[in-house]
């Protein structure tokens, strides 16, 4: 090997060294699993995120608004909680233990129940008046770092729903016998079909998914899930639904609420 090559060889290995570290360094700021669903967007899908002129969204914000002041309403959500912006930490501390209702609820749970206290209660989890206030909650949010803590009267709950979420994630269901676990640990960053697999953490809820011309919660997010790998689909609100939900919030822990968000 003559001199000449020797040296090239060297600077080569040199940068490949280099871009390694640089690598491995870029890795630890934000490995692939700490990452939101928004990050898996395509670029024209981040686009429509950030223009709020193109981005659906923004219609539910504006009906959150009306509804909190009281202007598509009787009773305004202003009443008893008063301006929103006053409301920054709601959406980041659920689910929770509900000791009226002697399990867990997620923040859609909670709308529902405050609305029983007005003229027209909502009935169902997905109304769509339902969700343009957990949007605008969650946007209030945004930023807030999840830090999920149970209350000390009702830790012993608490944490046995999280057992329980925690076993539902890695069990395998359905005629595809597939867990939670197999797609959003284990093929993170891989295509299924048009979309590339998310490691499913709930930051970005709720959604509005293009395929649904709806905003959706969670809560049908999963419900979707179970439906994809041919099992036995929950009812909205279950026991099972909430004890996931409150696992992949752990999950995430630490993260940061950046939702509402776009889907496909």
């Amino acid at each position: 090997m003559t001199e000449f090559t020797i040296k090239h060889l060297f600077w080569i290995c040199l940068a490949i060294a280099a871009t390694l570290c640089s690598t491995s360094k870029a890795n630890e700021r934000q490995p692939i699993q700490a990452q939101s669903g928004n990050a898996f967007l395509s670029a024209s899908m981040q686009a429509m995120q950030q223009d709020p002129m193109a981005n659906p969204i923004s219609l539910w914000l504006d009906k959150g608004h009306a509804l909190w002041t009281g202007i598509d309403r009787q009773a305004s959500c202003a009443q008893c909680h008063g301006p929103i912006e006053n409301n920054k930490t709601h959406a980041s501390q659920f689910p929770k233990w509900s000791s009226k209702f002697k399990k867990l609820i997620n923040l859609e749970d909670q709308i529902v129940d405050c609305s029983q206290k007005t003229s027209l209660p909502y009935q169902s989890l997905e109304a769509a008046d339902v969700l343009a206030l957990s949007a605008l909650l969650h946007q209030q949010s945004q930023n807030r770092t999840i830090q999920l803590k149970p209350d000390d009267k009702y830790k012993e709950q608490w944490q046995r729903e999280l057992n329980s979420g925690a076993q539902l994630f890695t069990q395998r269901m359905g005629r595809m016998n597939l867990a939670c676990t197999h797609c959003h640990d284990q093929n993170v960053g891989k295509r299924m079909q048009a979309d590339i697999i998310s490691p499913g953490h709930p930051t970005g809820f709720p959604i509005f998914k293009l395929s649904w011309q709806s905003m959706g919660s969670v809560d049908r997010r999963i419900r979707a899930c179970y439906s994809g790998i041919q099992a036995e689909v929950p009812q909205p609100g279950s026991r099972e639904l909430r004890q996931l939900e409150l696992f992949l919030k752990i999950r995430a822990e630490g993260m940061t609420l950046d939702g509402p968000s776009l889907r496909r």
